[in-house]
């Protein structure tokens, strides 16, 4: 393990498309949305823990959210569950990160991680890491990692890259297209130049800051302005400063499109991001008649192909349904069509319109 080698896992999002079972007050990135007896974030944690040092992980969260991070994750150190006193989306989250870590190890070479992301081949996901580290420790560029498309998906945003390699495996990226329509996820999918936008990045610290200068020059500067506080005790108080000031963006928008050092590793390690309940279907163990079923007293009559998840104790019969999500928690039923979930964020503000946010 390379002591210059860190990781900052955020974790700050609502999950809201995971609705009902992902709550404002509880996401989807603290369930076991797999039923596989651990959660995401502690999947994730122990994914890094593999290849880098403990003390070199770091989670940063929404401040109400620190409490269970320190729970779900005893071993990891209390001072590296980094609370945000409000959600600015992913640039301000890597400014904080970057600009604390700067003051700690100017040497320090960082991989950006979402919480909520299934791997399951972890071999070659730390095989892919470890290129993408030794790549950014060379030269001055940043990572993103790529996953090659198994079907026109229309949920994840699309990398494009050139052909020729710069190294083994490393390929220059030519452009960055949010979730296409399907006609155009065909036609991505089909040219062989497109690869999925995980959502994983990998730099060292000391070029990504210029970066931000660059091409988030107001966001840089709030963050400049107060980073002696950080790692001091004012840290939390410097914080309070910042946020309010920070624009609301993505590092994708604010830096990756921009910036014309970036390039991605094609990959293949069993990636999902589990956005949506179909996610969670594609990766469930399904019975005879394809259904995803979590929950120990479900009875399924003549139903297909659908998503079940509802508690253990209680006693579900599902008849005639087909291509459904099924979800019951203590006071909320989905029942919705598989093909409307990317909808399920509408319904969610419907939900909120009529009846508040006491079943957010």
């Amino acid at each position: 393990m390379n002591k210059h080698h860190y990781v900052a896992i955020m974790a700050g999002g609502i999950g809201s498309r995971f609705w009902p079972m992902s709550r404002t007050n509880y996401p989807k990135q603290f369930l076991d949305i797999l039923n596989t007896g651990k959660t995401l974030i502690q999947w994730t944690y122990e994914r890094f823990a593999e290849f880098i040092p403990k003390e070199n992980i770091f989670v940063v969260t929404s401040d109400e959210y620190a409490e269970i991070v320190a729970t779900q994750l005893p071993d990891l150190p209390v001072a590296n569950i980094l609370g945000e006193p409000s959600r600015k989306n992913t640039a301000p989250c890597i400014a904080y990160i970057s600009f604390k870590l700067q003051q700690m190890d100017p040497q320090a070479s960082l991989i950006v991680a979402p919480s909520d992301h299934l791997i399951l081949d972890t071999i070659a996901f730390r095989k892919v890491c470890l290129e993408a580290l030794s790549f950014v420790n060379k030269h001055n560029a940043f990572i993103t990692l790529g996953i090659k498309p198994t079907h026109p998906n229309t949920g994840y945003g699309y990398i494009q890259f050139e052909q020729h390699a710069i190294t083994d495996n490393v390929y220059k990226v030519k452009t960055f297209t949010e979730k296409p329509n399907l006609e155009l996820a065909k036609t991505f999918v089909a040219s062989g130049e497109f690869l999925w936008n995980a959502g994983i990045f990998i730099w060292q610290v000391k070029n990504i800051l210029p970066a931000f200068e660059k091409y988030l020059p107001e966001m840089y500067e709030v963050f400049a302005a107060e980073k002696e506080k950080f790692n001091t005790s004012a840290e939390t108080e410097a914080l309070e400063a910042i946020y309010p000031q920070c624009t609301n963006i993505s590092i994708d928008f604010g830096i990756m499109e921009k910036a014309d050092n970036v390039y991605v590793i094609p990959s293949s390690f069993g990636w999902s991001d589990l956005g949506t309940w179909n996610s969670a279907y594609e990766n469930f163990e399904k019975d005879y008649l394809e259904n995803a079923v979590a929950g120990n007293n479900v009875v399924v009559i003549d139903a297909t192909k659908c998503m079940v998840h509802v508690p253990d104790d209680k006693l579900v019969l599902l008849q005639g349904l087909d291509d459904h999500i099924i979800v019951d928690t203590k006071d909320v039923l989905l029942i919705c069509k598989k093909n409307k979930e990317q909808e399920i964020k509408e319904y969610v503000n419907e939900v909120k319109r009529k009846k508040g946010e006491k079943f957010l």
